[in-house]
């Protein structure tokens, strides 16, 4: 069984056990989430495509923690200008265990 959901402004499939990393959330490590806005659900061969979401689907996880990805450097340059620029990046994240999918 899996589930599409949305959460952040991204979409992730999501299987029960499985672990993933989202848009960081203000939400405690060790607390328990439910994302509502499950746009598929599938569980064998039966699909469920939402219009846009499933009634009464919801996605149960719990916060494992927070964390920042690696960095992505920013490098601009013009030729023969001496105009040089270089900036760091790194996204915040939550990790969250799935460990249910409802309806």
């Amino acid at each position: 069984m899996y589930a599409v959901f949305k959460a952040g402004g991204k979409q992730f499939r999501a299987k029960p056990g499985e672990q993933l990393r989202i848009p960081s959330l203000s939400v405690d490590a060790g607390e328990v989430v439910e994302f509502d806005e499950v746009l598929l659900t599938a569980d064998g061969d039966s699909i469920q495509v939402g219009t846009p979401t499933v009634d009464g689907a919801r996605v149960k996880a719990e916060v494992v923690g927070h964390g920042r990805s690696k960095k992505v450097v920013v490098f601009k340059r013009k030729r023969r200008k001496g105009y040089r620029r270089k900036q760091g990046h790194r996204q915040d994240y939550t990790e969250i265990r799935v460990d249910e999918i409802l309806g």
